[in-house]
């Protein structure tokens, strides 16, 4: 899997966003993608279908059950921005909610998500904590995490209520996994997208580069690392939370900003995740995954949270 990507128009680069929308509302979200807009770039943003039971959210935010906030997201998917799956809310949901979430997120946007990643604190996660992994190597996540996450993530598991694996491999797409330092998620990961035979609900898994606040976003999009993901025409997927902090009482970080004004300079193919993932495919065709680069991978993404914090 280590042939060259041609990129379309003779891009040197491509480069996305899927931003999880936690602590996300119109106030400290808006003024980020008003300023992705007018640079060029066309990302994801991800929603929830519902609000919950706040007294069980992890990192709640706005839903698309706020009249104005769907009202933006929606003028966002007009503009080319794409608008992915976070769950149906803020906290673990049923069969029936999930469903009931996918079935809202189609009415609203037209048609299913076709990228997703699972919110920390959705129990219906596919195949999220250990189940991430395979033999010693979910054994070693299990220990390291002191068996905080052991067995509680349980959407793929036929009979258990928290089950939607079938309409997941129903309905959506593609599935963030794995996140990796490095700003280029496809020399990081280079046979994603890639379909798991050990893990079936998922139609195809891709990975992401660690930007998850702030400070890893900006580091890991900083000018040296631009340059690298240039020279090496390579694909970034950052994923990250665009409702943490990069925007402030209306102000933009300056650094974030900074960073993605040079970053718009240069010449990428600047398009939603689902959009890269699909041009992907059809460069290089179906990928399915062997054991040897499953492990590959897994000790890779061990290795990077032992160094960032294991959770």
């Amino acid at each position: 899997m280590n042939e060259q990507i041609v990129w379309p128009e003779g891009k040197k680069f491509a480069f996305t966003v899927f931003d999880d929308t936690d602590l996300a509302n119109l106030e400290n979200v808006s003024p980020v993608y008003k300023f992705l807009s007018e640079l060029g770039f066309r990302t994801t943003k991800s929603v929830w279908a519902f609000s919950g039971d706040l007294e069980k959210a992890s990192c709640p935010g706005a839903t698309c059950q706020d009249e104005e906030y769907r009202q933006w997201l929606l003028g966002l998917q007009e503009e080319g921005f794409e608008i992915g799956w976070h769950g149906a809310t803020y906290h673990a949901s049923t069969r029936e909610e999930t469903i009931r979430g996918l079935d809202e997120f189609k009415t609203v946007f037209g048609q299913d998500p076709m990228t997703y990643a699972v919110h920390v604190g959705n129990y219906e996660g596919m195949y999220f904590g250990e189940p991430r992994l395979t033999g010693v190597n979910a054994l070693a996540y299990t220990l390291l995490t002191r068996f905080k996450q052991w067995r509680k993530f349980r959407g793929h598991r036929e009979g258990d209520p928290l089950f939607w694996g079938d309409v997941c491999k129903e309905r959506v797409k593609y599935c963030r996994n794995f996140v990796f330092p490095g700003i280029n998620t496809l020399r990081e990961c280079p046979c994603m997208p890639y379909f798991n035979p050990a893990r079936p609900y998922v139609n195809y898994w891709f990975a992401s580069s660690e930007g998850a606040g702030l400070e890893s976003f900006n580091r890991t999009l900083h000018p040296d690392c631009q340059d690298i993901l240039e020279e090496q025409r390579g694909a970034c997927i950052m994923y990250t939370h665009f409702g943490n902090g990069f925007c402030r009482d209306g102000k933009l970080d300056e650094v974030f900003q900074r960073q993605l004004e040079r970053l718009a300079g240069k010449d990428g193919w600047f398009v939603p995740v689902a959009t890269l993932l699909d041009f992907i495919i059809e460069q290089r065709g179906h990928h399915e995954i062997s054991r040897a680069e499953r492990s590959k991978l897994e000790r890779k993404w061990l290795a990077h949270k032992i160094r960032i914090g294991t959770s």
